[in-house]
């Protein structure tokens, strides 16, 4: 689940021309921890999925259905 939630976090990123060290300063999260959350490798809060989720201007629910979880 959470390598899909990484691969559509990923793809809405990269649909909208952004970096990650973009979308990580709009979430107000670090970099590093940003590429971490694309590979898969970190257990996201509720409140950093709604806050990439704002980001990347989708709800919370359109990208998690984007991620089919």
């Amino acid at each position: 689940m959470l390598v899909a939630l990484g691969a559509a976090i990923r793809r809405e990123r990269s649909d909208r021309g952004l970096s990650q060290e973009a979308l990580a300063v709009d979430a107000d999260l670090d970099r590093s921890y940003m590429g971490g959350i694309e590979r898969g490798e970190h257990n996201l809060t509720l409140m950093n999925v709604i806050k990439i989720a704002g980001a990347l201007k989708l709800s919370p629910s359109k990208l998690l259905d984007s991620a089919s979880l």
